[in-house]
Protein backbone atom coordinates (compact mmCIF):
# COMPACT_ATOMS: atom_id res chain seq x y z
CA UNK A 1 0.00 0.00 0.00
CA UNK A 2 1.11 3.63 -0.48
CA UNK A 3 3.09 5.16 2.35
CA UNK A 4 1.75 8.32 3.93
CA UNK A 5 5.09 10.04 3.63
CA UNK A 6 4.74 9.99 -0.16
CA UNK A 7 1.74 12.31 0.00
CA UNK A 8 3.86 15.18 1.33
CA UNK A 9 5.53 15.79 -2.04
CA UNK A 10 5.05 19.22 -3.63
CA UNK A 11 3.21 17.59 -6.50
CA UNK A 12 0.43 16.54 -4.10
CA UNK A 13 -1.03 13.13 -3.43
CA UNK A 14 -3.61 11.43 -5.58
CA UNK A 15 -6.21 12.11 -2.89
CA UNK A 16 -5.43 15.81 -2.75
CA UNK A 17 -5.47 15.98 -6.53
CA UNK A 18 -8.96 14.55 -6.62
CA UNK A 19 -10.26 17.30 -4.33
CA UNK A 20 -8.49 20.27 -5.88
CA UNK A 21 -8.78 19.74 -9.61
CA UNK A 22 -11.04 18.39 -12.32
CA UNK A 23 -8.38 18.41 -15.05
CA UNK A 24 -7.86 15.19 -17.00
CA UNK A 25 -4.49 13.45 -17.18
CA UNK A 26 -2.26 14.46 -20.07
CA UNK A 27 -2.48 12.00 -22.95
CA UNK A 28 0.39 9.73 -23.93
CA UNK A 29 0.29 9.94 -27.70
CA UNK A 30 3.61 8.40 -28.67
CA UNK A 31 5.65 5.72 -27.02
CA UNK A 32 9.43 5.72 -26.99
CA UNK A 33 9.61 9.47 -27.51
CA UNK A 34 10.65 11.79 -24.70
CA UNK A 35 8.00 13.97 -23.09
CA UNK A 36 8.03 17.56 -21.93
CA UNK A 37 8.32 18.19 -18.18
CA UNK A 38 4.96 18.28 -16.43
CA UNK A 39 3.80 21.77 -15.46
CA UNK A 40 2.84 22.76 -11.92
CA UNK A 41 -0.79 23.13 -13.01
CA UNK A 42 -0.94 19.58 -14.40
CA UNK A 43 0.37 18.29 -11.05
CA UNK A 44 -3.17 18.71 -9.70
CA UNK A 45 -4.83 16.53 -12.33
CA UNK A 46 -7.40 13.90 -11.41
CA UNK A 47 -6.23 10.24 -11.43
CA UNK A 48 -8.17 7.45 -13.16
CA UNK A 49 -10.94 5.66 -11.28
CA UNK A 50 -10.56 2.30 -9.60
CA UNK A 51 -7.65 0.60 -7.84
CA UNK A 52 -4.22 1.70 -9.09
CA UNK A 53 -3.25 -1.82 -10.20
CA UNK A 54 -6.25 -1.93 -12.53
CA UNK A 55 -5.18 1.14 -14.52
CA UNK A 56 -3.80 0.69 -18.02
CA UNK A 57 -0.16 1.51 -18.74
CA UNK A 58 -1.23 4.61 -20.65
CA UNK A 59 -3.45 5.80 -17.81
CA UNK A 60 -0.70 5.13 -15.29
CA UNK A 61 1.96 6.98 -17.27
CA UNK A 62 -0.36 9.96 -17.76
CA UNK A 63 -1.30 10.07 -14.07
CA UNK A 64 2.35 9.98 -13.00
CA UNK A 65 3.37 12.54 -15.60
CA UNK A 66 0.61 14.95 -14.57
CA UNK A 67 1.37 14.62 -10.87
CA UNK A 68 -1.97 13.00 -10.04
CA UNK A 69 -0.04 10.20 -8.35
CA UNK A 70 3.59 9.38 -7.63
CA UNK A 71 5.48 6.49 -9.12
CA UNK A 72 6.14 5.29 -5.57
CA UNK A 73 2.41 5.01 -4.89
CA UNK A 74 1.87 3.15 -8.16
CA UNK A 75 4.71 0.70 -7.63
CA UNK A 76 3.65 0.05 -4.04
CA UNK A 77 0.11 -0.72 -5.23
CA UNK A 78 1.38 -3.24 -7.78
CA UNK A 79 3.74 -4.85 -5.26
CA UNK A 80 0.83 -5.21 -2.84
CA UNK A 81 -1.25 -6.81 -5.58
CA UNK A 82 1.62 -9.13 -6.47
CA UNK A 83 2.09 -10.25 -2.89
CA UNK A 84 -1.64 -10.79 -2.49
CA UNK A 85 -2.35 -12.80 -5.62
CA UNK A 86 0.95 -14.25 -6.85
CA UNK A 87 1.19 -16.99 -4.18
CA UNK A 88 -1.96 -18.48 -5.72
CA UNK A 89 -0.68 -18.22 -9.30
CA UNK A 90 3.12 -18.55 -9.24
CA UNK A 91 3.34 -16.20 -12.22
CA UNK A 92 6.20 -14.03 -10.89
CA UNK A 93 9.12 -16.20 -9.80
CA UNK A 94 11.65 -13.46 -8.97
CA UNK A 95 10.46 -10.61 -6.73
CA UNK A 96 12.28 -7.38 -7.60
CA UNK A 97 10.27 -5.19 -5.19
CA UNK A 98 13.27 -3.75 -3.41
CA UNK A 99 14.98 -2.41 -6.50
CA UNK A 100 11.62 -1.41 -7.99
CA UNK A 101 10.95 0.88 -5.01
CA UNK A 102 14.38 2.47 -5.46
CA UNK A 103 13.63 3.01 -9.14
CA UNK A 104 10.25 4.54 -8.25
CA UNK A 105 11.91 6.97 -5.87
CA UNK A 106 14.37 7.96 -8.60
CA UNK A 107 11.48 8.38 -11.05
CA UNK A 108 9.69 10.73 -8.67
CA UNK A 109 12.89 12.71 -8.12
CA UNK A 110 13.33 13.05 -11.88
CA UNK A 111 9.85 14.45 -12.22
CA UNK A 112 10.46 16.88 -9.35
CA UNK A 113 13.56 18.11 -11.21
CA UNK A 114 11.31 18.72 -14.23
CA UNK A 115 13.34 16.21 -16.25
CA UNK A 116 12.08 14.84 -19.54
CA UNK A 117 9.92 11.79 -18.98
CA UNK A 118 9.85 8.63 -21.07
CA UNK A 119 6.62 7.17 -22.38
CA UNK A 120 6.44 4.63 -19.53
CA UNK A 121 7.93 6.79 -16.79
CA UNK A 122 7.34 5.13 -13.43
CA UNK A 123 5.08 2.41 -14.88
CA UNK A 124 5.37 -1.12 -13.34
CA UNK A 125 6.03 -4.04 -15.71
CA UNK A 126 7.32 -7.62 -15.65
CA UNK A 127 10.06 -9.36 -17.66
CA UNK A 128 10.10 -13.02 -18.69
CA UNK A 129 12.92 -14.96 -17.05
CA UNK A 130 14.55 -16.06 -20.30
CA UNK A 131 16.20 -12.82 -21.37
CA UNK A 132 19.20 -11.18 -19.75
CA UNK A 133 18.50 -8.96 -16.77
CA UNK A 134 21.79 -7.47 -15.59
CA UNK A 135 23.15 -9.12 -12.46
CA UNK A 136 20.45 -11.78 -12.36
CA UNK A 137 20.57 -15.48 -13.35
CA UNK A 138 19.04 -16.34 -16.72
CA UNK A 139 18.06 -19.98 -16.13
CA UNK A 140 15.32 -20.18 -18.76
CA UNK A 141 13.33 -22.49 -16.50
CA UNK A 142 16.24 -24.89 -15.90
CA UNK A 143 17.84 -25.34 -12.47
CA UNK A 144 21.16 -26.39 -14.01
CA UNK A 145 21.43 -22.94 -15.60
CA UNK A 146 21.07 -20.87 -12.42
CA UNK A 147 24.80 -20.13 -12.61
CA UNK A 148 24.33 -18.19 -15.86
CA UNK A 149 24.48 -14.56 -14.72
CA UNK A 150 23.54 -11.79 -17.15
CA UNK A 151 26.38 -9.25 -17.59
CA UNK A 152 24.02 -6.73 -19.21
CA UNK A 153 20.36 -6.09 -19.96
CA UNK A 154 18.90 -7.61 -23.11
CA UNK A 155 17.88 -4.97 -25.69
CA UNK A 156 14.17 -5.28 -24.86
CA UNK A 157 14.88 -4.76 -21.15
CA UNK A 158 17.16 -1.84 -21.89
CA UNK A 159 14.57 -0.16 -24.12
CA UNK A 160 11.80 -0.54 -21.53
CA UNK A 161 14.01 0.92 -18.81
CA UNK A 162 15.03 3.81 -21.07
CA UNK A 163 11.34 4.63 -21.46
CA UNK A 164 11.05 4.80 -17.67
CA UNK A 165 9.36 1.46 -17.00
CA UNK A 166 10.01 -0.14 -13.60
CA UNK A 167 10.46 -3.91 -13.40
CA UNK A 168 8.74 -5.40 -10.34
CA UNK A 169 9.43 -9.06 -11.10
CA UNK A 170 10.51 -11.79 -13.51
CA UNK A 171 7.90 -14.23 -14.79
CA UNK A 172 7.89 -17.99 -15.15
CA UNK A 173 8.66 -19.96 -18.29
CA UNK A 174 8.90 -23.71 -19.04
CA UNK A 175 12.22 -25.49 -19.40
CA UNK A 176 14.20 -23.84 -22.19
CA UNK A 177 10.95 -21.95 -23.01
CA UNK A 178 10.19 -24.91 -25.23
CA UNK A 179 6.71 -25.97 -24.14
CA UNK A 180 3.30 -24.42 -24.59
CA UNK A 181 2.59 -25.05 -20.89
CA UNK A 182 4.33 -23.14 -18.09
CA UNK A 183 5.77 -25.62 -15.63
CA UNK A 184 9.29 -26.59 -14.62
CA UNK A 185 11.15 -28.26 -11.72
CA UNK A 186 12.93 -24.99 -10.89
CA UNK A 187 9.91 -22.80 -10.11
CA UNK A 188 6.89 -25.08 -10.47
CA UNK A 189 3.56 -24.72 -12.24
CA UNK A 190 1.97 -21.37 -13.09
CA UNK A 191 -1.83 -21.36 -12.85
CA UNK A 192 -4.33 -19.59 -15.04
CA UNK A 193 -6.09 -16.86 -12.98
CA UNK A 194 -9.40 -17.65 -14.68
CA UNK A 195 -9.36 -21.34 -13.81
CA UNK A 196 -6.63 -23.51 -12.24
CA UNK A 197 -7.83 -26.48 -14.27
CA UNK A 198 -6.77 -24.94 -17.60
CA UNK A 199 -3.31 -23.89 -18.74
CA UNK A 200 -2.06 -20.32 -18.66
CA UNK A 201 -0.28 -21.17 -21.91
CA UNK A 202 3.39 -20.98 -22.69
CA UNK A 203 6.05 -20.28 -22.96
CA UNK A 204 5.16 -16.74 -21.79
CA UNK A 205 2.56 -18.20 -19.44
CA UNK A 206 3.87 -16.41 -16.35
CA UNK A 207 3.73 -13.13 -18.26
CA UNK A 208 0.15 -13.69 -19.43
CA UNK A 209 -1.12 -14.79 -16.02
CA UNK A 210 0.61 -11.89 -14.25
CA UNK A 211 -0.71 -9.08 -16.43
CA UNK A 212 -4.23 -10.53 -16.52
CA UNK A 213 -4.30 -10.73 -12.72
CA UNK A 214 -3.11 -7.14 -12.31
CA UNK A 215 0.59 -7.69 -11.57
CA UNK A 216 2.23 -5.01 -13.72
CA UNK A 217 0.60 -3.07 -16.54
CA UNK A 218 2.70 -4.65 -19.31
CA UNK A 219 4.36 -8.07 -19.46
CA UNK A 220 7.32 -8.84 -21.67
CA UNK A 221 7.35 -12.17 -23.49
CA UNK A 222 8.71 -13.82 -26.62
CA UNK A 223 7.41 -16.13 -29.32
CA UNK A 224 9.00 -18.78 -31.56
CA UNK A 225 5.97 -21.03 -31.98
CA UNK A 226 3.11 -19.11 -30.37
CA UNK A 227 4.59 -18.19 -26.99
CA UNK A 228 3.02 -14.70 -26.92
CA UNK A 229 -0.26 -15.39 -28.71
CA UNK A 230 -1.17 -18.66 -26.96
CA UNK A 231 -0.83 -17.21 -23.41
CA UNK A 232 -2.74 -14.10 -24.52
CA UNK A 233 -5.60 -16.34 -25.62
CA UNK A 234 -5.50 -18.48 -22.47
CA UNK A 235 -5.43 -15.49 -20.08
CA UNK A 236 -7.82 -13.17 -21.92
CA UNK A 237 -5.33 -10.40 -22.76
CA UNK A 238 -3.92 -8.79 -25.90
CA UNK A 239 -0.54 -9.13 -27.58
CA UNK A 240 1.44 -8.65 -30.77
CA UNK A 241 4.04 -11.02 -32.13
CA UNK A 242 6.07 -8.50 -34.12
CA UNK A 243 7.68 -8.98 -37.50
CA UNK A 244 11.08 -10.63 -37.41
CA UNK A 245 13.60 -7.83 -36.97
CA UNK A 246 11.19 -5.33 -35.42
CA UNK A 247 12.33 -5.69 -31.78
CA UNK A 248 16.06 -6.21 -31.16
CA UNK A 249 17.15 -9.33 -29.28
CA UNK A 250 20.42 -10.48 -27.74
CA UNK A 251 21.55 -12.32 -24.60
CA UNK A 252 25.17 -11.58 -23.73
CA UNK A 253 25.07 -14.48 -21.25
CA UNK A 254 24.50 -17.05 -24.02
CA UNK A 255 27.37 -19.46 -24.58
CA UNK A 256 26.80 -19.44 -28.35
CA UNK A 257 24.83 -17.54 -30.97
CA UNK A 258 21.38 -18.82 -31.84
CA UNK A 259 21.19 -20.60 -35.21
CA UNK A 260 19.89 -18.45 -38.04
CA UNK A 261 16.40 -19.87 -38.49
CA UNK A 262 15.68 -19.91 -34.75
CA UNK A 263 16.57 -16.24 -34.68
CA UNK A 264 14.46 -15.47 -37.75
CA UNK A 265 11.40 -17.24 -36.32
CA UNK A 266 11.61 -15.72 -32.83
CA UNK A 267 10.26 -12.36 -31.70
CA UNK A 268 10.18 -10.31 -28.50
CA UNK A 269 6.91 -8.58 -27.66
CA UNK A 270 4.40 -7.31 -25.08
CA UNK A 271 1.27 -8.68 -23.45
CA UNK A 272 -1.18 -6.20 -21.94
CA UNK A 273 -4.81 -5.82 -20.96
CA UNK A 274 -5.63 -3.45 -23.83
CA UNK A 275 -4.55 -3.02 -27.44
CA UNK A 276 -3.51 0.58 -26.73
CA UNK A 277 -0.99 -0.60 -24.15
CA UNK A 278 0.31 -3.26 -26.53
CA UNK A 279 0.86 -0.62 -29.21
CA UNK A 280 2.73 1.67 -26.81
CA UNK A 281 4.89 -1.14 -25.47
CA UNK A 282 5.76 -2.27 -29.00
CA UNK A 283 7.01 1.19 -29.92
CA UNK A 284 9.15 1.34 -26.79
CA UNK A 285 10.54 -2.18 -27.26
CA UNK A 286 11.40 -1.66 -30.93
CA UNK A 287 14.01 1.05 -30.45
CA UNK A 288 17.39 0.34 -32.04
CA UNK A 289 20.07 -1.73 -30.35
CA UNK A 290 23.31 -2.28 -32.29
CA UNK A 291 23.83 -5.72 -30.75
CA UNK A 292 21.14 -7.28 -32.97
CA UNK A 293 22.35 -7.52 -36.60
CA UNK A 294 18.84 -8.42 -37.79
CA UNK A 295 17.11 -5.33 -36.38
CA UNK A 296 15.31 -3.28 -39.05
CA UNK A 297 14.61 0.46 -38.86
CA UNK A 298 11.11 0.10 -40.30
CA UNK A 299 8.40 2.69 -39.60
CA UNK A 300 5.76 1.65 -37.08
CA UNK A 301 2.95 3.08 -39.21
CA UNK A 302 2.66 2.43 -42.93
CA UNK A 303 0.40 3.78 -45.66
CA UNK A 304 -3.28 3.12 -45.08
CA UNK A 305 -4.80 0.67 -47.59
CA UNK A 306 -7.66 1.89 -49.73
CA UNK A 307 -10.92 1.42 -47.89
CA UNK A 308 -12.79 -0.56 -47.02
CA UNK A 309 -9.90 -2.75 -45.84
CA UNK A 310 -10.44 -6.35 -46.94
CA UNK A 311 -10.08 -9.00 -44.24
CA UNK A 312 -9.70 -12.69 -45.02
CA UNK A 313 -11.49 -14.87 -42.51
CA UNK A 314 -9.27 -17.94 -42.82
CA UNK A 315 -11.13 -21.04 -43.98
CA UNK A 316 -10.30 -23.83 -41.55
CA UNK A 317 -8.78 -27.00 -43.05
CA UNK A 318 -11.17 -29.93 -43.38
CA UNK A 319 -8.99 -32.17 -41.21
CA UNK A 320 -9.21 -29.84 -38.21
CA UNK A 321 -11.40 -30.81 -35.27
CA UNK A 322 -12.94 -27.42 -34.44
CA UNK A 323 -15.06 -26.57 -31.40
CA UNK A 324 -18.36 -24.75 -32.10
CA UNK A 325 -17.38 -22.09 -29.54
CA UNK A 326 -14.31 -21.22 -31.62
CA UNK A 327 -16.31 -20.93 -34.84
CA UNK A 328 -18.77 -18.67 -33.03
CA UNK A 329 -15.98 -16.45 -31.67
CA UNK A 330 -14.43 -16.08 -35.12
CA UNK A 331 -17.82 -15.09 -36.56
CA UNK A 332 -18.34 -12.66 -33.70
CA UNK A 333 -14.95 -11.06 -34.39
CA UNK A 334 -15.76 -10.87 -38.10
CA UNK A 335 -19.05 -9.11 -37.29
CA UNK A 336 -17.20 -6.59 -35.10
CA UNK A 337 -14.84 -5.85 -37.99
CA UNK A 338 -17.70 -5.52 -40.49
CA UNK A 339 -19.46 -3.04 -38.22
CA UNK A 340 -16.21 -1.10 -37.93
CA UNK A 341 -15.96 -0.61 -41.70
CA UNK A 342 -13.87 -3.63 -42.74
CA UNK A 343 -14.99 -5.98 -45.50
CA UNK A 344 -14.68 -9.60 -44.34
CA UNK A 345 -14.70 -12.63 -46.67
CA UNK A 346 -14.16 -16.25 -45.70
CA UNK A 347 -11.38 -17.53 -47.92
CA UNK A 348 -8.66 -20.15 -47.96
CA UNK A 349 -5.22 -18.80 -47.00
CA UNK A 350 -2.03 -20.00 -48.72
CA UNK A 351 -1.07 -23.57 -47.74
CA UNK A 352 -1.34 -23.28 -43.95
CA UNK A 353 -0.59 -27.00 -43.64
CA UNK A 354 2.63 -26.76 -45.63
CA UNK A 355 3.67 -23.64 -43.74
CA UNK A 356 3.19 -25.37 -40.39
CA UNK A 357 5.14 -28.44 -41.52
CA UNK A 358 8.01 -26.23 -42.65
CA UNK A 359 8.05 -24.57 -39.23
CA UNK A 360 8.04 -27.94 -37.48
CA UNK A 361 10.76 -29.41 -39.71
CA UNK A 362 13.07 -26.43 -39.29
CA UNK A 363 12.73 -25.95 -35.55
CA UNK A 364 12.88 -29.69 -34.75
CA UNK A 365 15.93 -30.42 -36.89
CA UNK A 366 17.80 -27.32 -35.82
CA UNK A 367 17.14 -28.13 -32.17
CA UNK A 368 18.01 -31.81 -32.58
CA UNK A 369 21.31 -30.98 -34.22
CA UNK A 370 22.49 -28.22 -31.88
CA UNK A 371 20.66 -28.47 -28.55
CA UNK A 372 18.87 -31.78 -27.99
CA UNK A 373 21.64 -33.72 -26.27
CA UNK A 374 22.41 -30.94 -23.81
CA UNK A 375 18.75 -30.23 -23.08
CA UNK A 376 17.77 -33.83 -22.38
CA UNK A 377 20.53 -34.18 -19.78
CA UNK A 378 19.11 -31.43 -17.56
CA UNK A 379 15.35 -31.55 -18.14
CA UNK A 380 12.35 -33.36 -16.69
CA UNK A 381 10.33 -36.32 -18.01
CA UNK A 382 7.54 -33.84 -18.85
CA UNK A 383 9.94 -31.94 -21.09
CA UNK A 384 11.06 -35.19 -22.73
CA UNK A 385 7.45 -36.13 -23.52
CA UNK A 386 6.63 -32.72 -24.97
CA UNK A 387 9.80 -32.57 -27.04
CA UNK A 388 9.24 -36.10 -28.34
CA UNK A 389 5.78 -35.10 -29.53
CA UNK A 390 7.06 -32.12 -31.51
CA UNK A 391 10.03 -34.04 -32.92
CA UNK A 392 7.88 -36.98 -34.01
CA UNK A 393 5.76 -34.72 -36.22
CA UNK A 394 8.85 -33.40 -38.04
CA UNK A 395 10.55 -34.92 -41.04
CA UNK A 396 14.17 -35.87 -40.37
CA UNK A 397 16.28 -33.80 -42.75
CA UNK A 398 19.73 -34.35 -44.18
CA UNK A 399 21.72 -31.39 -45.51
CA UNK A 400 19.89 -31.44 -48.84
CA UNK A 401 16.53 -31.65 -47.07
CA UNK A 402 17.50 -28.77 -44.81
CA UNK A 403 18.42 -26.60 -47.79
CA UNK A 404 15.11 -27.42 -49.43
CA UNK A 405 13.18 -26.60 -46.25
CA UNK A 406 14.81 -23.18 -45.93
CA UNK A 407 14.10 -22.55 -49.61
CA UNK A 408 10.48 -23.59 -49.09
CA UNK A 409 10.25 -20.98 -46.35
CA UNK A 410 10.91 -18.26 -48.94
CA UNK A 411 8.23 -19.69 -51.22
CA UNK A 412 5.68 -19.63 -48.39
CA UNK A 413 6.57 -16.06 -47.40
CA UNK A 414 6.17 -14.90 -50.99
CA UNK A 415 2.77 -16.55 -51.33
CA UNK A 416 1.53 -14.93 -48.14
CA UNK A 417 2.91 -11.53 -49.07
CA UNK A 418 1.07 -11.66 -52.39
CA UNK A 419 -2.11 -12.79 -50.62
CA UNK A 420 -1.81 -9.90 -48.18
CA UNK A 421 -1.68 -7.46 -51.09
CA UNK A 422 -5.35 -8.26 -51.68
CA UNK A 423 -6.32 -8.98 -48.07
CA UNK A 424 -4.15 -6.77 -45.80
CA UNK A 425 -5.46 -8.52 -42.67
CA UNK A 426 -6.18 -12.19 -42.00
CA UNK A 427 -8.56 -13.18 -39.20
CA UNK A 428 -7.62 -16.62 -37.89
CA UNK A 429 -8.00 -18.73 -34.75
CA UNK A 430 -5.42 -18.99 -32.01
CA UNK A 431 -6.59 -22.47 -31.08
CA UNK A 432 -9.53 -24.38 -32.50
CA UNK A 433 -10.32 -26.25 -29.28
CA UNK A 434 -11.14 -25.29 -25.66
CA UNK A 435 -8.13 -24.44 -23.51
CA UNK A 436 -6.58 -27.70 -22.24
CA UNK A 437 -5.33 -28.65 -18.79
CA UNK A 438 -2.18 -27.17 -17.23
CA UNK A 439 0.09 -30.15 -18.07
CA UNK A 440 -1.70 -31.54 -21.11
CA UNK A 441 1.39 -31.80 -23.33
CA UNK A 442 3.12 -34.07 -20.80
CA UNK A 443 0.42 -36.76 -21.08
CA UNK A 444 2.09 -38.33 -24.12
CA UNK A 445 3.95 -37.47 -27.33
CA UNK A 446 0.72 -38.26 -29.19
CA UNK A 447 -1.17 -35.62 -27.22
CA UNK A 448 1.55 -33.05 -27.93
CA UNK A 449 1.33 -33.76 -31.66
CA UNK A 450 -2.44 -33.31 -31.54
CA UNK A 451 -2.15 -30.01 -29.69
CA UNK A 452 0.38 -28.44 -32.05
CA UNK A 453 -0.95 -29.87 -35.30
CA UNK A 454 -4.71 -29.70 -34.77
CA UNK A 455 -5.29 -27.07 -32.10
CA UNK A 456 -2.48 -24.54 -32.61
CA UNK A 457 -1.72 -24.90 -36.32
CA UNK A 458 -2.58 -21.28 -37.12
CA UNK A 459 -0.27 -19.98 -34.40
CA UNK A 460 3.01 -21.83 -34.97
CA UNK A 461 2.81 -21.57 -38.75
CA UNK A 462 3.06 -17.79 -38.64
CA UNK A 463 6.50 -17.87 -36.98
CA UNK A 464 8.22 -19.41 -39.99
CA UNK A 465 6.72 -16.63 -42.15
CA UNK A 466 8.07 -13.90 -39.87
CA UNK A 467 4.74 -12.06 -40.12
CA UNK A 468 3.19 -9.99 -37.31
CA UNK A 469 0.24 -11.49 -35.49
CA UNK A 470 -1.93 -9.79 -32.87
CA UNK A 471 -4.29 -11.56 -30.49
CA UNK A 472 -7.29 -9.89 -28.89
CA UNK A 473 -9.91 -11.47 -26.59
CA UNK A 474 -13.42 -11.69 -27.99
CA UNK A 475 -15.62 -13.55 -25.53
CA UNK A 476 -15.90 -16.03 -22.68
CA UNK A 477 -17.18 -19.56 -23.16
CA UNK A 478 -18.00 -21.45 -19.98
CA UNK A 479 -15.88 -18.97 -18.09
CA UNK A 480 -12.79 -19.39 -20.29
CA UNK A 481 -11.40 -16.64 -22.56
CA UNK A 482 -11.37 -17.02 -26.34
CA UNK A 483 -9.15 -14.77 -28.43
CA UNK A 484 -8.62 -14.44 -32.17
CA UNK A 485 -5.52 -13.76 -34.23
CA UNK A 486 -5.04 -10.89 -36.70
CA UNK A 487 -2.18 -11.43 -39.18
CA UNK A 488 -0.75 -8.68 -41.40
CA UNK A 489 2.12 -8.13 -43.83
CA UNK A 490 5.74 -7.69 -42.85
CA UNK A 491 6.30 -4.60 -40.66
CA UNK A 492 2.57 -3.83 -40.72
CA UNK A 493 1.91 -4.41 -37.04
CA UNK A 494 -0.18 -1.24 -37.26
CA UNK A 495 -2.76 -2.96 -39.48
CA UNK A 496 -3.01 -5.98 -37.18
CA UNK A 497 -3.34 -3.76 -34.10
CA UNK A 498 -5.88 -1.49 -35.78
CA UNK A 499 -8.08 -4.51 -36.50
CA UNK A 500 -7.55 -5.80 -32.96
CA UNK A 501 -8.53 -2.40 -31.57
CA UNK A 502 -11.71 -2.40 -33.67
CA UNK A 503 -12.69 -5.76 -32.17
CA UNK A 504 -11.78 -4.64 -28.65
CA UNK A 505 -13.90 -1.48 -29.02
CA UNK A 506 -17.02 -3.60 -29.56
CA UNK A 507 -16.19 -6.69 -27.51
CA UNK A 508 -14.67 -4.81 -24.58
CA UNK A 509 -11.88 -6.14 -22.39
CA UNK A 510 -12.38 -9.34 -20.39
CA UNK A 511 -10.18 -8.76 -17.36
CA UNK A 512 -12.73 -6.73 -15.33
CA UNK A 513 -14.82 -9.90 -15.18
CA UNK A 514 -11.76 -11.80 -13.98
CA UNK A 515 -11.09 -9.27 -11.22
CA UNK A 516 -14.69 -9.52 -10.01
CA UNK A 517 -14.31 -13.29 -9.93
CA UNK A 518 -11.03 -13.06 -7.98
CA UNK A 519 -12.30 -10.51 -5.44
Amino acid sequence: MAKKTVTKRKSGSAKAAQKKSTKKPASRAGAGAQKKPASRKSAKARPPKGPVWQWSALQTAAAIGSGAISSMEVVEAHIARMRDINPKLNAVVVDLSEQALKAAKAADNARTRRAELGALHGVPITIKENVDYEGRPNPNGVAAQMNIIAPSDAPVVRNLKKAGAIVIGLTNTPEFSFRGFTDNPLHGLTLNPWDPDITCGGSSGGAGAAVAAGIGTIAHGNDIGGSLRWPAHCNGVATIKPTQGRVPAYNESAAAERPMLAHLMSAQGPLARSVGDVRTALEVMSQRDPRDPWWVAAPLVGPKPKGPIKVALAKLPDDMDVAPSVRAALRQAADHLERSGYRVSEIEVPDINGVWQTWCDIIANETAMLQEAGMLKVTSPDFHAAWSGIKSKANTLDLLGWMRATAARNTHIRAWQLFLEDFPVVLAPTTVKPTPGPREDAISPERTRELFWNDLRFISAINVLGLPGAVVPVTLHEGQPIGVQLIAGRYREDLALDAAAAIEKRAGTLVPQLWEKMA
